[in-house]
C-alpha cells in the first residue's frame, strides 16, 4: 500500500527542467501556465552558470506551460501530469531548441509548428513578389495569381491542421491546434465554416477534462456556436456525426468513430422515458438480425443515475451493445451537440460515421437495414 501510495504522488508531479547554452549570468527564467484568457506566473529562478534550471510543482491535469526568459524569448509546452519534460537550447532561442524529451504533446506540437512556419513563409514571399511588381502594367493578372497562390496554402494548412486534430483527438493539443494563425486574426480554422472540428475537440476533451479551465472556456464557446448554427447546420444526412466521447458502466472512454467500419444505430433514451422503454423491443429484435453482418448499436443515455441506467438496460436486455452515458440528464454534453428536443432520438450511419436518416423507429428501421444489407 505504501509503495501504490508513493508511485500515485509520483504521477501528480510535473518536473520541467533544461539546460540552456551561452547563458547570461544573473538572469531569470520564468515558469507560466496558460489560462483560458490569461497567463500565470507560477515560478521564476536564476539560470545557472552551467545553464540549467529545474521546475517542479503539482499536477492532475494537463497543462501548457510558458517558459519565458524575456517577450521574444520563450517556449510553449504541454505536459501531462508524471511527465519530466527536458529542453535544451541557446539562451536566446528558446523557440527554437536542440533537444526536446519528456512530452510527447509537446514533441507533435513542435511538428505542427514547423508546418505553420512554413506556410507563413510561403505567404510572406507572396508578399515580396508583390512588391516586386509594384510598376507592372499587368498588375491586377499578378495580384490575381497571388490571391490564388495564397488561398491554396491557406487551404492546405487547413487541411493538414485537420488530420492534425483527428490524429490527436484525445490530446489537449488538438484544443491548441484550433486557434492557431497565419497572420493577426486570420485563423486556420473559422469556427463558423469549420464549426464540426470546435465539436468534435469539445466532445473529446470535456469528457476527459471537464475541471480545465481551458476546456471550459471552449465548451462554452462550442455552446454558442452550436446555438447559432442550428440544428440543419450540423445533422444534415451526409454529413459525419459529431463525435461523442463518453465513459461507459465501468467508467472506461468510449468513442462514436470506435464504431467506424460498421453500419451504426446512434440511439439516445433514457430508463425514464415510456416510449424510449417501448422501443427498445425493436432494436433487440434488429440488433438480433443484422449483428452477424456488421451492424451495431451506440446507446447514450439521459439518465440521472447509473442505478437507474443499469437496471434499464438489464431489464430491456440491452447488454449486447455499447452504452455511454454522463449521467447528467438534460444537462448532458450530447443534447446541445445534437440539438435533442425529446427522445427516443436515433440517428443511422454509414461506415464512415456519416448520417444516412434519423428516427427510424420499428418497421422503417427494419426495412431501411434489409436496403442496406440486401
Amino acid at each position: 500500500m505504501l509503495v501504490l501510495a508513493i508511485s500515485g504522488c509520483k504521477k501528480s508531479v510535473v518536473q520541467i527542467s533544461g539546460k540552456l547554452q551561452n547563458p547570461v549570468k544573473g538572469v531569470y527564467i520564468y515558469l507560466n501556465e496558460i489560462k483560458a484568457n490569461e497567463i500565470v506566473l507560477l515560478d521564476s529562478l536564476k539560470i545557472g552558470e552551467d545553464g540549467k534550471f529545474s521546475f517542479k510543482r503539482e499536477a492532475t491535469l494537463p497543462a501548457f506551460y510558458l517558459l519565458k526568459i524575456n517577450n521574444n524569448d520563450f517556449f510553449t509546452t504541454l505536459v501531462e501530469p508524471g511527465e519530466k519534460f527536458r529542453i535544451e537550447a541557446l539562451y536566446d532561442s528558446l523557440n527554437y531548441p536542440s533537444f526536446i524529451t519528456g512530452s510527447k504533446g509537446t514533441e507533435k506540437m513542435v511538428a505542427y509548428d514547423k508546418a505553420l512556419k512554413n506556410t507563413v513563409l510561403k505567404l510572406m514571399s507572396l508578399n515580396e513578389i508583390y512588391s516586386q511588381n509594384s510598376g507592372n502594367p499587368d498588375m491586377s493578372k499578378v495580384v490575381q495569381s497571388l490571391d490564388s497562390m495564397a488561398q491554396q496554402y491557406l487551404n492546405e494548412i487547413n487541411i493538414y491542421t485537420k488530420k492534425y486534430i483527428d490524429q490527436n483527438i484525445k490530446s489537449m493539443i488538438s484544443l491548441k491546434a484550433l486557434y492557431q494563425q497565419v497572420a493577426p486574426n486570420v485563423s486556420v480554422l473559422d469556427p463558423v465554416k469549420d464549426i464540426k472540428y470546435f465539436v468534435k475537440v469539445d466532445s473529446s476533451l470535456y469528457s476527459r477534462y471537464p475541471e480545465s479551465a481551458l476546456v471550459k472556456s471552449l465548451h462554452e464557446q462550442v455552446q454558442v456556436l452550436i446555438s447559432r448554427a442550428g440544428a440543419t447546420a450540423l445533422l444534415k444526412s451526409g454529413d459525419e456525426a459529431p463525435e461523442i466521447s463518453l465513459p461507459d458502466a465501468d467508467g472506461k472512454i468510449v468513442t462514436l468513430s470506435s464504431t467506424r467500419g460498421n453500419i451504426v444505430l446512434l440511439d439516445f433514451w433514457a430508463s425514464w422515458c415510456g416510449p424510449c422503454r417501448k422501443e427498445n423491443p425493436n432494436l433487440v429484435k434488429a440488433f438480433s438480425q443484422y449483428h452477424g453482418k456488421g451492424f451495431r448499436i451506440f446507446q447514450v443515455s439521459l439518465d440521472k443515475t447509473k442505478e437507474d441506467w443499469l437496471k434499464g438496460i438489464k431489464d430491456d436486455n440491452l447488454n449486447q451493445w455499447i452504452h455511454v452515458s454522463d449521467l447528467k440528464y438534460w444537462n448532458s454534453i450530447v443534447v446541445p451537440l445534437y440539438k435533442i428536443e425529446s427522445i427516443p432520438f436515433n440517428m443511422l450511419l454509414d461506415n464512415q460515421g456519416k448520417i444516412i436518416a434519423s428516427n427510424l423507429r420499428g418497421e422503417d428501421l427494419q426495412k431501411k437495414l434489409a436496403e442496406l444489407y440486401n
